[in-house]
């Protein structure tokens, strides 16, 4: 990662439904407000070097997820995407009456549309890099299950999850090489960089990642496609959507998804996959600096 000792954010917290939850914050407080906010078992660092980039001309912050890096964990293991959405309305409040700009990643980038969508004045500009979701072939199966499946879908997995023990790393170089295993594109810095931030270490000198696994648990409710994109229609901003072209995730162009926007463009990243802002930083960030400028 780029950037001395100097250049490292202030930590911060604020209150969303009785959970600390914690946030980075740059500085230049009398820039205009963006947040940055991070995929699912990721955390607020994953965007240090986005931040460093921004910092200059805006005033940036970058939560973690409730579940996620420092913030707390929900009691019950609760994770709806509308309870990330109530989260993240928190923070904005919390920033003042500015509209802020929105950048999300993945789960990042799916709650920063919704928030978008019921919040329109709120938000000068949103990116959503991978953050659409299901495809129009994904939706279709989700759809094709029936309640008592999407309950035991829902229930296995909360038991799953009762009986699993952490997974312990004996070093942190140890964390960051299994990050590199899932994740070739990155490098041993980063790699240990973002393992540093996703880890603890417990009183034996191990270490296990931080993040609550309850966050994996599916929801047993029946999806709404439709109600997501008359939500996705109601943003007023610009948006960028930002997709790797070696992705699993398909072009929202070409299946249709991307018509619910009012004003949305598409970006391609060649040679990125789901992580587009680590595989191709570069890439990104000229993209999105461009976005911002316009």
């Amino acid at each position: 990662m780029s950037g001395p000792t100097e250049d490292l954010p202030r930590s911060r917290s604020f209150r969303s439904q009785r959970l600390r939850l914690h946030f980075v914050d740059w500085g230049n407080e009398s820039a205009p407000p963006l947040v940055l906010v991070h995929g699912g078992r990721d955390h607020a660092r994953s965007f240090d070097d986005v931040a460093l980039a921004l910092r200059g001309a805006w005033h940036v912050v970058a939560p973690d997820l409730r579940g996620h890096g420092d913030s707390d964990w929900a009691a019950g293991g609760s994770y709806a995407l509308a309870e990330l959405v109530l989260d993240l309305a928190a923070l904005v409040d919390e920033l003042g009456p500015s509209p802020v700009v929105l950048v999300g990643h993945s789960l990042g980038g799916a709650v920063v549309l919704h928030y978008a969508g019921l919040r329109p004045e709120r938000v000068a500009k949103v990116v959503a890099i991978e953050g659409l979701g299901a495809s129009p072939a994904m939706r279709a199966e989700l759809l094709a299950q029936s309640a008592a499946e999407r309950l035991a879908r829902f229930v296995d997995a909360v038991r799953a999850s009762d009986a699993r023990e952490p997974r312990v790393y004996a070093t942190l170089d140890a964390a960051a090489e299994r990050m590199r295993e899932q994740h070739p594109f990155l490098s041993r810095e980063l790699a240990l960089h973002l393992a540093r931030h996703a880890a603890r270490q417990r009183e034996d000198g191990s270490w296990v990642w931080k993040y609550d696994p309850y966050i994996l648990t599916p929801s047993a409710a029946r999806p709404d496609y439709a109600g997501l994109e008359a939500l996705w229609a109601r943003i007023a901003c610009p948006v960028l959507l930002v997709r790797g072209a070696t992705s699993w995730a398909s072009d929202p162009v070409l299946d249709g998804r991307a018509a619910a926007f009012r004003a949305a463009r598409l970006v391609n990243v060649a040679d990125a996959g789901h992580w587009v802002h680590h595989e191709r930083r570069e890439a990104f960030l000229a993209a999105l600096l461009a976005f911002l400028a316009e």
